[in-house]
């Protein structure tokens, strides 16, 4: 449950009327896609939620560039194209429909135009690991969002969620535990330490 003085937060940021981009950031495990989920389930009608992770690279395109053993890392992203759109969602015409594209993790994809973002939803929820980078692309974004929160988790905790993740979609218990080290270890060490840009420190 989110307590009521983070929704305060969220009240002040929306109560001029006009559209407001609200970061959720955190490393892989810390809960951010549930704490965007629950946040847009309070304000159904104002509220979608943007996903970084649709700005995967293909499958494909990172076997091509030697990258798939690196998957998640900020290099695996088409970061220009998420900060470009996440401009396009600031600025949002009346009567135009943006299409972003969302993750299926079931098949390890992006999905092309999945999420369809109204001018009339006034918060848009934007989830993501890198928010906070202060390097290549990922710099832009700091600006174009109007507040920012760090979800804070405990360490072992976070590590215990994504090693079961892992396992849920395919990978052996040995696999999982050797990507959590390996893969989302150094992620997660490069998210912690851009989290002093965040506005609010989030815990459940």
């Amino acid at each position: 449950m989110i307590q009521p003085h983070y929704l305060a937060r969220i009240d002040a940021l929306l109560a001029n009327g006009q559209r407001k981009l609200l970061g959720i950031v955190g490393p892989p495990g810390s809960g951010k896609s549930t704490l965007a989920q629950e946040i847009q389930q309070l304000y159904p009608e104002q509220s979608i939620v943007v996903p970084m992770d649709g700005y995967h690279l293909a499958n494909s395109e990172l076997a091509r560039l030697g990258k798939a053993a690196r998957k998640g890392a900020e290099d695996t992203f088409d970061s220009a194209g998420f900060a470009a759109m996440i401009q396009r969602l600031k600025t949002q015409p009346a009567g135009e429909t943006i299409y972003v594209p969302e993750f299926r993790r079931e098949i390890e994809e992006p999905i092309a135009n999945a999420i369809p973002i109204q001018p009339d939803q006034q918060l848009i929820i934007v989830e993501g690991n890198y928010l906070l980078l202060s390097s290549g692309h990922w710099a832009k974004l700091h600006s174009l969002l109007d507040e920012t929160w760090y979800v804070d988790v405990d360490h072992a905790l976070r590590e215990s969620r994504l090693i079961q993740r892992h396992m849920q979609f395919g990978r052996s218990e040995a696999a999982a535990i050797e990507w959590v080290r390996n893969t989302d270890g150094p992620n997660a060490k490069l998210i912690e330490a851009s989290k002093e840009r965040a506005d609010v420190l989030f815990s459940w």
